[in-house]
């Protein structure tokens, strides 16, 4: 067998993609890799402790929720092989296995033949369809079991619940990020023993010397590299952070696929986009559109063809790695991009990892992390008041007084009508006796506490509004391009200009003119005017 072969398992194109049962005197080497493949992860532990827990004389239901492709029924399948006798297991209930029927008519047979009988049901389910049960199915009990889960997550004495969402791909902790399914994926896919995969490639590439078999060996190689593991790894999480883009199994393992046995080297395939939508997220992450000194320098020089013996010694070592010289700068960035912090020849590429650097995520994981894990301590004070005080509070102002840069600190334009401009000072700060209050969040974004004098106030940010506050607060006017990420901080300064409007103390300005107005409440004249020249 060849190797680009014993990968197709991974394709979403395969009909190994979704799992079916097959008899154990059909299985072939394709099964045997697909069975290798498989990762045994905690929502998997969840499900088997569940089933487990079932007796035919207490019939009870289990809902395994999620989105397609994130391994529904891979995992019901292996379960299904040893709890078959305890309980009845419908795979996939987006289908229907009658011409005649669609999958809600399906799945109303299913309901009705569990409540005649005391057998165990198992259903692995999308989210979507759980929707479309609510609404359409015709058994009044799962219907109402159904929106009740929807609507707040209830779960019933014997209908149980376990969703693919409360297993993150991604979790974030004081070190930074791991991704335990795509880590434990890459190592066993390149493992050096007992991978029937490695057994077949070794042969391949004695065997096979063409430039396409060739290629494929060197991605093989390339994403055997622990530092180009981490890479990948690295740009998914981006994927997910900038993008909101989920990782399922489907998708990830039909990535790689593609990585090992797309039309050019890794690096190249890595940026290049096609039939995958994590690769067309990822695209928007190519280093090749970097613009920096360093990077410009390089593309004009080698475009050119001018000497460099440093670059042509580099070259030379590519050998090693099955890569031959390759005709454009941007894969030589590429390259030099995957290898950022590996030791490699003569380390060529290393001049280029601070134009690489990805301090932004290191400074969200921080902040998202204080904020979820916040436990009044110092350190977690600081880094939320940091934030607040340099960076929250100085994009709302600038923000918000985008049309009246001249205002002085603290001062938070309401309107402006024929030149005069209704102004507010106000306090705002960090709420930290509310962050700990918060319901926990996805990796996607944490929730910053603020007050507005004695009103408390609450922002989702996520890491495109956290860049976005950085630029505005050195300056940058957001433009109709940002509107989906600038709309969050429009709310904000909408629920800050009505705290504003209520405040006792306002000021009318126009030029130099300065007037402030006083609501005294326990005056006989309720108002006092003054007026003074702005300093």
């Amino acid at each position: 067998m060849r190797l680009k072969e014993a990968l197709s398992v991974m394709s979403k194109s395969s009909p190994y993609a979704v799992s079916t049962e097959r008899s154990g005197l059909n299985l072939n080497t394709l099964d045997e890799i697909k069975k290798y493949l498989y990762i045994d992860m905690p929502i998997a532990k969840a499900v088997e402790k569940r089933i487990s827990s079932f007796s035919a004389d207490k019939p009870e239901v289990l809902f395994l929720c999620g989105s397609s492709g994130d391994g529904k029924s891979e995992l019901l399948t292996e379960c299904k092989k040893t709890y078959s006798t305890r309980a009845k297991f419908h795979l996939d209930a987006t289908h229907s296995f009658d011409p005649r029927e669609n999958a809600i008519q399906t799945l109303d047979k299913v309901f009705d033949e569990y409540l005649s009988q005391s057998k165990p049901l198992v259903v692995g389910i999308n989210t979507g369809m759980l929707n479309n049960y609510a609404e359409g199915g015709s058994n009044e009990f799962f219907k109402d079991v159904i929106k009740s889960y929807l609507e707040n997550g209830s779960q019933s004495k014997r209908v149980y619940f376990i969703d693919f969402e409360s297993y993150p791909k991604f979790n974030i902790d004081e070190n930074g990020y791991t991704s335990e399914f795509a880590e434990k994926l890459l190592q066993k896919l390149t493992a050096s023993d007992g991978n029937l995969i490695r057994q077949i490639f070794d042969k391949d590439k004695l065997e096979c010397t063409d430039s396409d078999s060739r290629r494929i060996q060197a991605n093989y190689e390339l994403l055997s590299l622990p530092v180009v593991q981490i890479t990948v790894v690295d740009l998914l999480f981006k994927a997910r952070l900038m993008k909101d883009q989920f990782v399922t199994a489907r998708s990830l393992l039909d990535l790689i696929f593609m990585l090992i046995a797309g039309p050019g080297y890794l690096f190249d395939n890595l940026f290049s986009g096609g039939d995958n939508e994590l690769a067309n997220k990822l695209v928007e992450f190519d280093p090749a559109h970097l613009r920096t000194k360093k990077i410009d320098r390089f593309i004009l020089a080698n475009d050119l063809g001018l000497p460099d013996i440093e670059f042509e010694e580099f070259k030379v070592q590519m050998k090693v790695l099955g890569i031959n010289k390759l005709k454009d700068s941007h894969s030589y960035l590429r390259l030099f991009y995957i290898l950022k912090n590996e030791d490699f020849a003569n380390n060529y590429h290393v001049q280029f990892s601070q134009d690489f650097s990805q301090s932004l995520i290191d400074e969200y994981l921080n902040i998202y992390q204080k904020h979820r894990d916040y436990d009044n301590s110092d350190e977690h004070r600081s880094v939320i008041r940091d934030f607040c005080n340099n960076t929250l509070r100085t994009a709302v102002r600038k923000y918000n007084n985008r049309n009246a840069p001249h205002l002085r600190k603290g001062h938070y334009l309401i309107s402006e009508k024929n030149g005069y401009q209704l102004v507010a000072k106000l306090d705002i700060k960090a709420d930290l006796k509310n962050v700990d209050k918060q319901l926990p969040t996805p990796a996607s974004y944490f929730t910053a506490c603020i007050t507005v004098g004695s009103d408390s106030l609450t922002l989702p940010v996520n890491i495109n509004l956290l860049q976005m506050m950085k630029r505005i607060g050195d300056g940058y006017r957001p433009n109709k391009h940002d509107k989906n990420t600038v709309v969050l901080l429009d709310e904000l300064v909408e629920d800050i200009s009505k705290i504003a409007s209520q405040e006792t103390t306002l000021h009318i300005i126009n030029g130099n003119q300065h007037i402030t107005v006083t609501d005294n409440e326990d005056e006989n004249d309720k108002y006092e005017v003054s007026g003074l020249n702005n300093d």
